[in-house]
């Protein structure tokens, strides 16, 4: 059974992911005091967790997970291996996406470094501001 929020939407996934920690705990032949005595937290509250009065943060699931010695996604995902990932596009790293980070671009940085160096301080935050009018164009 779930409950129905006055706004008329059935909010199942608070249940579902208690339901499928009390089925992983049972499996497991664990008790609510089990989980307690690994996690530290209240028996109360892994109780409202399982029964869906509590949506559980990512860490707390992390906890839970480790203290029935099962991977992460399986409170998410029900088959015997993980599933299989997207194709996805990689993802540039700070190294790519950084200017000056390689090349040409990495050279001017360093003379620029180099030259900064030799300068006062009076001059370097003139250039600075220079440079911030020059960008804000």
């Amino acid at each position: 059974m779930y409950l129905q929020p006055a706004n008329g939407y059935v909010n199942t996934t608070r249940m579902i992911i208690g339901d499928r920690l009390r089925l992983l705990r049972e499996t497991k032949k664990l008790s609510q005091g089990d989980i307690e005595k690994r996690t530290g937290l209240l028996r109360c509250y892994i109780s409202r967790v399982e029964n869906g009065h509590t949506v559980p943060a990512i860490e707390t699931l992390e906890k839970l997970a480790r203290a029935m010695e099962i991977p992460l996604y399986q409170l998410f995902y029900d088959g015997e291996e993980p599933p299989e990932l997207p194709n996805l596009p990689k993802r540039k790293s700070a190294d790519d996406i950084a200017w000056g980070s390689k090349g040409k671009e990495a050279r001017f940085l360093g003379r620029m470094r180099r030259l900064l160096g030799r300068l006062e301080e009076p001059d370097r935050r003139l250039l600075l501001y220079m440079a911030q009018k020059m960008a804000n164009r």
